[in-house]
C-alpha cells in the first residue's frame, strides 16, 4: 500500500473538493475534445465499481452513471476538474463482458486501445480490479496492451470492503507481485471502497501525484 504524506493528502483533498463538471461522452476518437490538460484515465472489467469509483473520488453522488447492468459505459467519459481548468478524468467503457454482442466488443476494444496508445496527455492509466477476484486474465491483456505502448499505469483494488482482511492482504500482495513484473505498472497497489471510503483519500493524491 502506498502511504501519501499528510499534506498530499490535504492537498488533493481541496483540489478535488473544488469545482468538478462532466464534459462530454466521445463514442469514436473523433469526438475526443481538444487535448489541453492532463488526463487520467479509469479502465476495468465491466461492473467493477469505476463509475461508483468516480463518485466517491469527487465526492458527488451522481457524477458518474451507475448500472447495475455489466458494460453499461460504453464511451469516453470527460470530466473537467478544476476552475480554471486543471484536468481531466476519464471515464473508459468496461472490458470483458462475454453477453455484449461481439461487434460491440470490438468497437469497445479499438476504442480503448487507439485512446490509451494514442492520447498524448494521458498521464496514467487507472486499472480497476475487483477485490473479491483479483486479476483476470482480460485485465492481463490490457496490461500487455500498456506495457506495449509505454502507458504508465497503476492497480487499484475496488470493493475491498467485500472480503476479509486477510483475503484483502492476500490480494494485495500476488496483484503487487505481478505489478512488479511489469515495466509500465506502478509498483505500489492501492485498495478501496467506495462505500466505506477506504483508500478513496490515498487515490485522490495518486491522481494528483500522476498529473503532477
Amino acid at each position: 500500500m502506498t502511504a501519501f504524506g499528510d499534506d498530499a493528502i490535504e492537498a488533493a483533498r481541496r483540489i478535488f473538493a473544488g469545482p468538478v463538471g462532466f464534459l462530454k461522452s466521445a463514442p469514436a476518437l473523433e469526438h475526443l475534445p481538444d487535448a489541453v490538460v492532463p488526463e487520467v484515465a479509469f479502465a476495468g472489467r465491466s461492473n467493477v465499481g469505476k463509475s461508483s469509483l468516480l463518485n466517491a473520488l469527487t465526492n458527488r453522488n451522481g457524477l458518474a452513471r451507475t448500472s447495475n447492468t455489466p458494460g453499461r459505459t460504453q464511451e469516453l467519459n470527460f470530466f473537467d476538474m478544476g476552475d480554471p481548468l486543471a484536468f481531466r478524468l476519464v471515464d473508459m467503457p468496461g472490458y470483458g463482458f462475454a453477453k455484449a454482442p461481439r461487434d460491440v466488443v470490438r468497437t469497445w476494444r479499438f476504442l480503448i486501445n487507439d485512446f490509451l496508445r494514442g492520447r498524448d496527455v494521458l498521464k496514467r492509466a487507472l486499472v480497476l480490479v475487483d477485490a473479491r477476484h483479483g486479476l483476470k486474465d482480460v485485465d492481463r491483456e490490457v496490461m500487455d496492451m500498456l506495457d506495449k505502448a509505454a502507458v504508465s499505469y497503476r492497480l487499484v483494488l475496488t470493493k475491498a470492503d467485500k472480503i476479509k482482511p486477510t483475503d484483502l492482504d492476500r490480494v494485495i500482495g500476488e496483484t503487487r507481485a505481478e505489478a512488479r513484473q511489469r515495466p509500465a505498472a506502478h509498483p505500489d497497489i492501492l485498495a478501496t471502497s467506495s462505500e466505506t471510503g477506504l483508500g478513496i483519500a490515498a487515490l485522490r493524491a495518486a491522481v494528483i501525484e500522476a498529473i503532477g
